[in-house]
């Protein structure tokens, strides 16, 4: 019986290009023998990742990778904040990671997240052979490659200004629902029933259901009161990761509230609900929207 290989992961266009140029500058980087990069994909949830050192016949391997793992990248890009030290230094936080690099030369690792707007979009990890004092003067040249490699991808990415749509592409076999939310405090009610009803044409089970639903009512919620404009809903189900996002117009006009509406009614819980109750979630924001979204295993 013939067995196939698995179908090669395959990036966004524009970020082989990328990668080429990106290792070409991280690689020259004094006291550096090798390279990692990632871009978030899947809403958060997944990193697609390379290295100098993955390439077969001139073009980069690439492979996916959890981005809930405990690493330095993994840390870097989730937090937003540089990572770096003696590799010695880091097994209490990364004890697997700092394992698997026992029999290399290696003996310091940094590593840098690409952050835009409080939101991530990618980063990278250095691995030295020599010790590494990561002074301020290092640590600031550090983000500042971070700076110019995050620009030069978001460009590649997103020539019309809609790292939305570039960045969160959804994978083949996802299950996707969209719902346009009024700039009206009704329209709070509908976009939960929208998504139990979504959530139940998924068969997702009852108590997930109400998470997703609870959560979705906060973040619309809050998107009607802080920009009184209407928002968009976008549902994603893959792999058991139920992923909701709510992206606001950025409209500046104050909501009319109906007394006699329920909509509003119990808001003020907010992303400290939110963050209570799904396994991750994020915020993106551009010159004139925002969009929070959330990941929940359904």
């Amino acid at each position: 019986m013939s067995v196939s290989a698995p179908d090669p992961v395959v990036p966004l266009d524009g970020v082989d290009d990328w990668t080429e140029a990106a290792l070409d500058v991280l690689t020259r980087i004094p006291g550096v023998d090798r390279v990692g990069v990632a871009v978030v994909e899947g809403g958060g949830r997944r990193l697609l990742f390379t290295a100098s050192d993955r390439q077969r016949g001139g073009t980069h391997e690439w492979c996916h990778i959890d981005a809930f793992a405990t690493a330095p990248l993994n840390d870097a890009i989730g937090t937003g904040e540089l990572v770096a030290d003696a590799l010695e230094c880091l097994e209490g936080r990364y004890a697997d990671f700092v394992a698997a690099q026992r029999d290399t030369t290696y003996r310091a690792v940094a590593a840098a997240p690409f952050t835009t707007d409080g939101s991530a979009m990618g980063g990278f990890v250095l691995y030295y052979s020599q010790p590494q004092a990561f002074d301020a003067a290092q640590r600031a040249e550090l983000h500042a490659i971070a700076d110019r490699l995050e620009r030069d991808l978001r460009e590649r990415l997103t020539p019309a200004g809609s790292p939305e749509v570039a960045l969160h592409r959804p994978a083949p076999g996802t299950l996707i629902a969209e719902h346009d939310m009024p700039a009206d405090p009704s329209g709070v009610g509908a976009a939960r029933r929208f998504l139990r009803q979504v959530l139940t044409d998924w068969s997702v089970s009852p108590d997930k259901a109400d998470q997703a639903v609870l959560c979705l009512s906060e973040l619309a919620t809050n998107a009607l009161i802080h920009t009184g404009g209407g928002c968009h809903v976008r549902v994603e189900l893959q792999d058991g990761v139920l992923t909701t996002r709510v992206h606001d117009n950025g409209a500046a006009v104050s909501p009319q509230v109906r007394g006699d509406d329920d909509s509003l009614h119990g808001h003020g819980h907010g992303l400290r609900l939110v963050d209570a109750m799904v396994d991750s979630w994020g915020r993106t924001t551009d010159a004139h929207s925002a969009a929070v979204w959330f990941a929940l295993a359904v």
